[in-house]
């Protein structure tokens, strides 16, 4: 045996008996959890009662739901902007920002009060979005705010607070993100995932890396928290279309999901390939997305006779969610599509739990009701 191989087999076996992990490579597929280690992870749950909304505490994690069908939806108020306003009223040291659009009077306002009293806040936007009015307000009130400048959108919703805690999902923080729209907020209490979210924001706000330009660096690819384990990835840096294809490959009794925009071939032959062997397939889009897209994939599952329909809300059916056999919630910024998966900032994660899936089959059969 050469003396190299010698050194590094005594370096692993000193890190495994110091408790030391062997790096994870972040660009890699993450082999899904089995069967049993899911539906092991329980958690109880508590409602959140909102006005405009639908919310459930799991302890180390929040789940909300927008409800544009609300009567106090077309007030703007009661929606899940009002946890994160009072979350981000709560930061005590820093508050970090990554979103695609900014005009969510509340969160906005908590983020003033708060740099007034001396919590660091740093944002980052797409750049499109950098001149409209509220950005412009924070930028005002002595906010840092850095747009992407590149061609590809930084289309991430996320917020990492005191280092703690991460907020994400599918809802900007805009009027019609939190009130028109069927969107999904996810607020996460871990250390490791706050770790894993502010290494993607310094990327792009210390660093100036957007896009394609950044490379796979995630701390902590899966995080468990009490029994469920959660895989965190970042595009275009993690080749997040490799993981999400095994995902639907190993579907076995389900598969239901609510598209935005779902153009990416790949992700749509393989729904269409599990169909064929049995698989249940069920899907909303969103109707605009479907008129207007091209290479669409609802028409291949329309020619498929798969359950997959257009969606009936007046606003955008935003959410980018799918349920894999009723155990594992796929969820995140990161829509179908290629542009997703090659040129724009985005953010998913995996969550192997089954009541947190159970909350998203709900959130589907409320968004498929209204298409009939």
């Amino acid at each position: 045996m050469k003396k190299t191989s010698i050194y590094i087999l005594v370096l692993l076996i000193l890190m495994t008996a110091c408790g030391v992990a062997t790096p994870i490579d972040s660009s890699a597929p993450q082999t899904p959890p089995t069967t049993d280690s899911v539906t092991q992870s329980s958690v109880t749950l508590t409602e959140i009662p909102l006005g405009a909304g639908y919310g459930v505490d799991g302890g180390w994690f929040e789940l909300y739901f927008t409800n544009p069908e609300s009567p106090l939806a077309s007030q703007e108020t009661g929606g899940p902007d009002g946890p994160l306003a009072e979350a981000i009223d709560s930061a005590r040291l820093s508050v970090d920002v990554a979103i695609y659009s900014l005009s969510l009077n509340s969160v906005r306002d908590a983020l003033i009060r708060a740099h007034k009293r001396g919590v660091q806040v740093r944002m980052v936007m797409e750049s499109d979005n950098l001149d409209r009015s509220d950005p412009q307000i924070l930028k005002e009130a002595g906010i840092p705010i850095l747009g992407d400048r590149r061609e590809g959108l930084m289309h991430d919703k996320f917020v990492v607070i005191d280092n703690s805690e991460v907020w994400l999902g599918s809802m900007n923080f805009t009027d019609s993100g939190g009130y028109t729209d069927n969107n999904n907020l996810m607020r996460i209490r871990s250390v490791k995932m706050a770790e894993n979210y502010t290494k993607e924001f310094e990327e792009m706000f210390t660093d100036d890396m957007f896009g394609a330009d950044v490379v796979a660096k995630t701390p902590n690819p899966r995080v468990t928290i009490d029994g469920t384990p959660i895989d965190v990835y970042f595009s275009p840096d993690d080749h997040v279309q490799a993981s999400f294809l095994d995902l639907v490959n190993n579907a076995q009794e389900s598969i239901y999901f609510m598209a935005f925009s779902f153009t990416a071939d790949e992700i749509g032959d393989a729904v269409r390939a599990r169909a064929q062997e049995g698989v249940t397939v069920a899907g909303v889009m969103e109707t605009e997305q479907v008129n207007s897209n091209i290479g669409t994939e609802f028409d291949p599952f329309q020619q498929a006779k798969l359950d997959v329909v257009r969606d009936g809300n007046e606003g955008l059916m935003h959410h980018k969610v799918m349920i894999i056999d009723e155990n594992t919630v796929i969820l995140g910024s990161y829509n179908f599509t290629n542009s997703a998966e090659t040129k724009n900032d985005e953010n998913l994660i995996v969550i192997y739990n089954e009541e947190i899936a159970a909350q998203f089959i709900a959130e589907f059969q409320r968004v498929y009701a209204q298409t009939k």
